[in-house]
């Protein structure tokens, strides 16, 4: 223990007392100065996540040093719109869909198989981008709701005369009407 009566913080590099010492990583900590870097929310024993002479929180630390990618939720299977911008964390950008402008589509299409024509956008889906539903092939990106535009799966698509939808515009579009169905999506008012 150094003179003075106490540790360092490892934060403010003021000394800190035992009855306001907090440990984490064998450094020590006022209560007050033991915040996440980012957020700077409180943390304790359970919420704290540390890399090298950084403190964060779990959600913090998932965001910045967290798995990327599909399926990965932005890092640690956070829920949220946030970037993680006030982290230093660039977003990737992703290429808009653009599929292959090859003059020969129509022969590869019948040398390898695929006659398919995606219903939105009247080219040829192969099998490597191909997803079924309303009983047509589509594009990976073309799967999309054709009121509200959002991307679509199999357990979240609706169809009606060929055209594909999200539950929640199939119901307000072509649901049952009129009091006590709500117009779909669980909204409540009198049809008239």
């Amino acid at each position: 223990m150094p003179l003075g009566g106490g540790n360092k913080c490892g934060c403010c590099q003021k000394t800190v007392y035992f009855a306001e010492e907090v440990q984490c990583e064998g450094k020590y900590f006022h209560k007050s100065c033991f915040l996440c870097m980012a957020c700077k929310k409180n943390l304790d024993s359970t919420t704290v996540a540390c890399h090298l002479d950084e403190i964060y929180c779990k959600s913090c630390y998932g965001k910045k040093y967290g798995p990327k990618g599909y399926g990965f939720g932005g890092g640690a299977g956070t829920l949220s719109m946030d970037t993680g911008a006030h982290l230093g964390i660039r977003p990737e950008e992703q290429a808009a869909h653009r599929p292959t402008n090859n003059p020969n589509a129509s022969k590869l299409a019948t040398k390898f198989g695929s006659s398919d024509v995606c219903p939105r956008c009247a080219k040829a889906v192969y099998s490597a981008e191909k997803v079924l539903g309303g009983g047509n092939s589509w594009h990976k990106s073309c799967f999309r709701c054709s009121k509200c535009g959002k991307g679509l799966e199999s357990t979240t698509v609706a169809d009606k005369d060929g055209e594909i939808y999200c539950k929640a515009c199939y119901a307000k579009n072509f649901g049952p009407k009129g009091f006590g169905f709500g117009q779909g999506a669980g909204a409540l008012a009198h049809a008239q």
